[in-house]
C-alpha cells in the first residue's frame, strides 16, 4: 500500500523555523515528484513547493515563500524535508506533501498524505 505521512508541524513563533519531512512506504520517493501543498482556514490549497525527481532534481517555490523555504532530498531516509524559516503568521495552515509523475498543480498528484498542521503564532 502506498503511503505519504508528514511530520514536524507544530507551533512556532514568527521568525522561527519548522522542518517538514514527507516519508513514503511501499515505494520510493526519489522516482517521483514531490510537491507541498498547504490550505489555511477558509483559502483553498496552494502549492508551496516542489521538488522533480532524482533525474533532474528541479526545485520549485511560490512567489510567497521564495528565499525563506527550501526543499530536499534524504533518499537514503526516503523522505523529502521542507525546510521553513522566516515564519509569518500567514503560512499558518495545514502542510500536504504529494506525489505525482512531475511537478503540478494538485490536480496532477497521484498520492497525498493525510497533512501536518503548522501554525504561526505569539
Amino acid at each position: 500500500q502506498l503511503q505519504l505521512v508528514e511530520s514536524g508541524g507544530g507551533l512556532v513563533q514568527p521568525g522561527g523555523s519548522l522542518r517538514l519531512s514527507c516519508a513514503a512506504s511501499g515505494f520510493t520517493l526519489d522516482y517521483y515528484a514531490i510537491g507541498w501543498f498547504r490550505q489555511a482556514p477558509g483559502k483553498e490549497r496552494e502549492g508551496v513547493s516542489c521538488i522533480s525527481s532524482s533525474d533532474d532534481g528541479n526545485t520549485y517555490f511560490a512567489d510567497s515563500v521564495k528565499g525563506r523555504f527550501t526543499i530536499s532530498r534524504d533518499n537514503a531516509k526516503n523522505t523529502v524535508n521542507l525546510q521553513m524559516n522566516s515564519l509569518k503568521p500567514e503560512d499558518t495552515a495545514v502542510y500536504y506533501c504529494a506525489a505525482g509523475d512531475w511537478c503540478s498543480d494538485s490536480s496532477g498528484m497521484d498520492y497525498w498524505g493525510k497533512g501536518t498542521m503548522v501554525t504561526v503564532s505569539s
